[in-house]
Order: C-alpha cells, then sequence, then structure tokens
C-alpha cells in the first residue's frame, strides 16, 4: 500500500475511533429526540394556552405530561430565518439564513454552519425529517431520512418508520406542518365561525378579519392532528416514556400585526415540552426562552455539545422543574427580511417589563410579505380607507421611528413609544448598550450601523 493510501486509512479509522470513544462516553440510555414545528401559530391559539374556540388535543396533551412555557419567543418572525435558528442555535444574521429559502428569494446558510442534525448523527443518533424543510444548504441541515410530507395525520403516520425500527440507535425526528400558514388548509377540523372567533386587539374586528381567522382557526386544529397522532404512536411503538418531545410554533399568525413583525404577536409563541424524567408533569414555567436556546437543550439531552459548538443560547433542561427560575429575563430578536425585496433589518432587546426596537432602516415604508399583502383583512382595510389597523394607526404601521420603547406592564399592546420621553431616558441607554453589547457577541454585521447612520 503506498504511503499516502495507508495515511488516509489510518485517518479515516482515527476519525471512526473517535465517534465511537464519543457516542461511547455519552451516557448510556439517551432518550430519543421529537421536535415538532408548526407554522405560523400564535401563542395564545391552542386549548392548553386558554384559547376558547381552537380545540388542540394533541397539544393539550402534552402539556397535561409536559411543561408549558408561558414566555417562549422566536428570534424573527420568518419562516425560513426561524427555522434556522432552531437547527443551529445561532441568530440568522450570524448563520446566514437571512431571509426566505425558497425560489427567487434564494436565502442560504453559510456553509461551515453545523446544524442540530449533523450533530446528533454524530453523536450517534439517526435523524429522520418530515414535512416542511425551507433552510438551505442541505448539506449543512442534512438528515439521515428524509420522509414525505402531505396532511398531518398522513406524515404522522409516515413517520412510523423512524419511530419503529430495529436499528438501537436513539432517534432525532423533525417534523413540520404547513398549517396554519395561508392559504389555510383546514381539511378534517372541526368548524369554526367567524362569530365565535376572538379577534385579538392588534386585528380589526372586520368582517373580512373574522372570516379569515375562523380559517386559520381550522387549520391550526389540522396541523395539531398531526402531533395528536405522532404522540399516539410514540404510546403504541413503546417509545413514550423514552422520548423527549417539544412542539413550537415558528413565528406568529399569518396576519400584518403579527408575522414579520417583532411585536409580541409575531415572536411571543407556544412551546411545550415534555421530558419523561421530569416528576413535574402538567406544570408552567415562567422562564423567558428563544428558539436559539432549542439544539443547546436537544444537545444536553443527547449527551452534551460537541467540541467546539457555538451557540447563541443555552439549554433551558434544568428550567423544567420549575415554575420561576432565575436567570431567564431577557431575551434578544434580528429581522432583516423575509422575501428578498422586503428589507427591513430590526433588533430588540425584551425584558419583563419594557421592549425596545431598533428600526435599522426606518427611513424606509414598513414592507408587507405577499401574502399578507394580498389578504382580505389588509385589502379590507385599504377599500374601506380605514386609519386604524388594530391599536394602531395605518400610518404608524407603515411608518416607523428610530427606535421604539415600550412599558409592556403598562401598555401590553405596544402602541405608546416612549423613546422620545425623557422620563424613560435612562432605560432607554440602558437597553440600547444591551442591544449594542448583543449584537457584539454574536458578530451581527448591522452593528455598524449604530456608527454610520
Amino acid at each position: 500500500m503506498k504511503r499516502r493510501d495507508f495515511m488516509k486509512t489510518v485517518g479515516a479509522g482515527a476519525a471512526a475511533l473517535a465517534m465511537t470513544n464519543r457516542a461511547a462516553a455519552a451516557p448510556a440510555r439517551r432518550p430519543n429526540l421529537l421536535l415538532y414545528v408548526t407554522d405560523d401559530q400564535g401563542m395564545d391559539d391552542a386549548g392548553c394556552y386558554g384559547h376558547p374556540v381552537i380545540r388542540t388535543p394533541g397539544l393539550d396533551m402534552l402539556a397535561r405530561h409536559g411543561t408549558r412555557f408561558t414566555h417562549a419567543f422566536c428570534t424573527t418572525a420568518s419562516c425560513s430565518p426561524s427555522r434556522s435558528v432552531i437547527l443551529t442555535g445561532q441568530y440568522n444574521h450570524a448563520n446566514g439564513q437571512y431571509g426566505l429559502q425558497h425560489g427567487y428569494h434564494h436565502f442560504s446558510s453559510h456553509d461551515t454552519v453545523r446544524s442540530l442534525p449533523v450533530m446528533l448523527a454524530e453523536a450517534g443518533y439517526r435523524t429522520a425529517c418530515a414535512g416542511k424543510f425551507h433552510v438551505a444548504p442541505e448539506a449543512a441541515y442534512r438528515f439521515e431520512l428524509q420522509i414525505g410530507g402531505g396532511a398531518p395525520l398522513e406524515m404522522a403516520e409516515n413517520c412510523r418508520k423512524a419511530i419503529e425500527t430495529d436499528d438501537n440507535r436513539p432517534f432525532f425526528l423533525y417534523m413540520c406542518t404547513t398549517e396554519p400558514h395561508r392559504p389555510f388548509r383546514r381539511d378534517g377540523a372541526d368548524p369554526v365561525s367567524p362569530e365565535e372567533v376572538v379577534v385579538p386587539p392588534y386585528l380589526p374586528d372586520t368582517p373580512e378579519c373574522r372570516e379569515e381567522l375562523a380559517q386559520y382557526c381550522m387549520s391550526v386544529q389540522r396541523g395539531d392532528s398531526g402531533l395528536k397522532r405522532v404522540l399516539e404512536l410514540l404510546q403504541e411503538t413503546g417509545h413514550w416514556d423514552d422520548t423527549v418531545v417539544l412542539c413550537v410554533s415558528d413565528n406568529g399568525i399569518p396576519f400584518p400585526g403579527a408575522k414579520t413583525t417583532v411585536y409580541d404577536p409575531g415572536i411571543r409563541l407556544p412551546c411545550v415540552i415534555r421530558d419523561p424524567a421530569v416528576a413535574r408533569q402538567g406544570g408552567v414555567c415562567n422562564a423567558m426562552i428563544t428558539w436559539a436556546d432549542i439544539t443547546p437543550t436537544l444537545l444536553d439531552y443527547a449527551g452534551g455539545a460537541p467540541a467546539g459548538a457555538d451557540f447563541h443560547g443555552r439549554s433551558f433542561r434544568a428550567a423544567l422543574s420549575e415554575e420561576d427560575p432565575e436567570g431567564w429575563d431577557e431575551v434578544y430578536a434580528s429581522h432583516t427580511f423575509h422575501e428578498v425585496t422586503m428589507y427591513y433589518p430590526m433588533r430588540v432587546v425584551r425584558t419583563r417589563r419594557h421592549k425596545l426596537i431598533w428600526n435599522i432602516a426606518h427611513g424606509l415604508e414598513y414592507p408587507f410579505a405577499s401574502d399578507l399583502w394580498r389578504s382580505s383583512t389588509w385589502q379590507g382595510v385599504l377599500e374601506r380607507g380605514d386609519t386604524v389597523y388594530g391599536k394602531r394607526t395605518v400610518d404608524a404601521y407603515l411608518h416607523r421611528p428610530r427606535f421604539e420603547l415600550y412599558d409592556l406592564q403598562e401598555d401590553p399592546d405596544e402602541v405608546r413609544n416612549l423613546a422620545e420621553d425623557p422620563q424613560h431616558a435612562a432605560v432607554l441607554a440602558e437597553l440600547q448598550a444591551k442591544l449594542r453589547a448583543f449584537q457584539e457577541r454574536t458578530k451581527d454585521p448591522w452593528l455598524l450601523k449604530w456608527d454610520r447612520e
């Protein structure tokens, strides 16, 4: 054998041995991991979160046997960027998935990104994904098994092959519905009428909005049917008590005022996790967490992050046993694009009491996602010439100042901007300093805008 070939063989053997040793060093009985992600579901829109109309037996069951978070946030209210954060533990301004992946938008993470499925595979997990993918490049987000999508119930049944197998490795199953994204697929859902829907304060109480909300509610129910079925599959296959199940939404509901914004309706979302090893079931956790914490948390269950891993989040596993754990009182958000034509970078810091939004491109009119612009909810406002949308004026929604500062205790709807109020100058300065430090920590390219604009 030539020396060059011999060295290749030795190198490959050493790498394989290192991987084997790492897997052997991990805990002997690591749990399976199931991550279920819905598409455009708001925090309050589930039975376990108190919605009076929407029926979500799947999420409700998970909440009864797990932990329901009350202050969970995506870091950007846009599909691809949010999913990239979920799967990397890095803010999208750092991982490179600045906007939507598909079609002519064509945003993509950096080739050097190491994602959750890749790291779990190296740790000895078999990995499978089903349904909506919506991140790139595929090599950076590689799964061992790709399972077809379809209706949520069908997708859940297709996932049996990933759950019930003779392979003795633990599994990581990533399931993503396309519900309740527009056009609000709702076949098989319980009917909801426009008269019975609850119109949240950030939306207009109009016939068009009520009709679309009814469709949305039914689509939420359809998405939940897949979660309910996959939980049943875990029980049927004997994996209910050795699988950690986490269910979240990627961003807020697909209406102007929520999705693509960094107001709370866009980023504050449902998050329910069941760890069968946690004695406290049916509990609530008020820790402020973000989707940057998901990858570190799931890797914590898998035996720990690999050496050199760089995360902007941290594991919230230890917080599950407490209602009010210490040290979880601040989150950050970072949005830059949705569609390629929608450049509007915003950076956010939110505490229990206050939120600061920096609208970096505040000189531009706020852009619309195509489906939100076409929605009958928004078109009805335009056709009537309404000047108010929810609790904001239409002009205030379209034209935003450089800074927006809100006292969430006194103004939970985020409509009274205190950034120019001298009485809040100290709070403004403190949060600006926090925001800038966050950008420095996460190597945000838009950091330079503090000095250049």
